[in-house]
């Protein structure tokens, strides 16, 4: 389940930065339509305004066309005080940097990114540090989420006129 930020468009999105939120740490990835693969770029760790000074930063650094914000939901689907957190974020990340912000529903993407860290560890001892992040790893998976979602039509925007048309690869 996910929703975008219900603000009118003017150009496709082509870029995008996602958010896995905690409450001391946030991890983050970035991803283009064009390829619609997630990278992670790094975590923040800070709280109150230094964590939205850190976001300014990477806002700043990777120019997205609109961010995207991991919610995290119980099993069964009920909020809780962390949905509750990082939807209050997600609102003012949409007001502070005025970019379109998607909600996707991360259920399960850290104990994901913790089977793919631990994967990669006992595969190498050498592994890199993407694997060693597991909130950076989160990220990714929110992004990859997102794509998925908007490749198969089901994401479920505020208004759906708000709703934007992906870029086109060239070629």
């Amino acid at each position: 389940m996910s929703r975008g930020g219900g603000v009118q468009l003017n150009k496709p999105l082509s870029s995008f930065l996602a958010f896995d939120l905690g409450h001391k740490r946030t991890g983050l990835a970035y991803g283009t339509m064009i390829l619609s693969q997630a990278s992670p770029v790094g975590v923040v760790q800070a709280e109150g305004d230094k964590r939205f000074e850190a976001f300014s930063t990477y806002i700043q650094t990777w120019q997205p066309d609109a961010l995207v914000v991991g919610i995290p939901y119980h099993p069964d689907g009920v909020a809780h005080e962390n949905t509750r957190f990082a939807k209050k974020i997600a609102q003012q990340l949409k007001a502070k940097f005025n970019l379109n912000v998607f909600e996707i529903d991360e259920r399960y993407s850290t104990t994901e990114a913790l089977s793919l860290k631990h994967s990669a560890e006992t595969k190498s001892s050498k592994s890199t540090k993407a694997h060693k992040d597991v909130d950076g790893l989160s990220a990714c998976i929110i992004l990859d989420q997102f794509f998925s979602e908007w490749h198969a039509g089901s994401l479920q925007p505020t208004a759906a006129q708000s709703m934007p048309q992906p870029m086109a690869p060239k070629g």
